[in-house]
């Protein structure tokens, strides 16, 4: 068994010694998808606890190092905290009532233990959000060049930090969305909440060129013109926002 699912079920021993405990959930790699867990995965899960006992499951860690000492942590949420173990092993989870695991938003969950009592389907409380408002070819292309016209304004302006984040993050966001929208064959799992997860697996860089789209915070411009041009070989590219970003590009060029 991996070291990460040893854990979670030690620790789920722990918790169903607890009688205001109701379940424990893994998400992500220590989900659904467990065989995806690998040297460089982290630990992901839901405590699900009685409502009255939900602010002393926040307050404490007690209950956490039940399965070893922890040797860092802080809160990051107003839910729950993030941990790294003594032994290395590094979790983020999630503290809620059963009530509000039925409105949140998650996939992919494993129930790992449960209370006797414990309403049934409690992986499947929710669907993930829409990761875009129009996930439409439409959409991710203009939505790309728009990202890359405001971001090369900002680069010209001396704001490189956001433009790095206009052109090489939320362009290629865009750029992912228009791969998966054109190949819908395309062979991994991919993270209904973050569309780069695995993305290396989907495509060779034959098919998406992410040295050449993200090559670093000096290197915006470069970024924009090969993004560009990615746009225009695979897709029908308006040439009024195709020609003022070029004009962009050929400012101080």
């Amino acid at each position: 068994m991996h070291p990460m699912l040893r854990r979670l079920d030690d620790f789920a021993a722990h918790l169903a010694t607890r009688p205001d405990v109701v379940a424990l959930l893994g998400l992500g790699s220590a989900g659904a998808e467990h065989d995806r867990l690998d040297d460089y995965s982290d630990l992901d899960f839901f405590v699900v606890v009685d409502a009255h006992a939900k602010p002393r499951y926040l307050e404490s860690i007690d209950w956490l190092q039940a399965p070893c000492p922890v040797a860092y942590s802080f809160a990051n949420d107003r839910n729950g905290r993030k941990a790294l173990y003594a032994d290395g092993i590094f979790v983020e989870y999630a503290v809620f009532t059963v009530d509000e695991l039925a409105r949140l938003p998650f996939t992919g969950a494993r129930v790992v233990w449960q209370r006797d009592d414990a309403p049934a389907g409690l992986a499947d409380s929710g669907p993930p959000p829409a990761a875009v408002p129009f996930d439409t070819v439409e959409f991710h292309l203009n939505e790309a060049l728009t990202n890359l016209y405001v971001g090369l304004l900002r680069e010209l302006r001396g704001e490189r930090l956001t433009a790095a984040r206009f052109i090489q993050s939320y362009a290629v966001d865009r750029v992912i969305g228009l791969l998966n929208l054109t190949h819908p064959e395309a062979g991994h799992r991919r993270d209904p909440f973050d569309a780069s997860r695995r993305v290396e697996q989907a495509y060779p860089p034959q098919v998406l060129p992410l040295a050449a789209m993200v090559p670093g915070y000096q290197h915006n411009r470069r970024a924009a013109e090969m993004t560009l041009t990615w746009l225009e070989e695979r897709f029908t590219v308006d040439r009024v926002i195709a020609d003022a970003i070029r004009r962009l590009l050929a400012v101080g060029a």
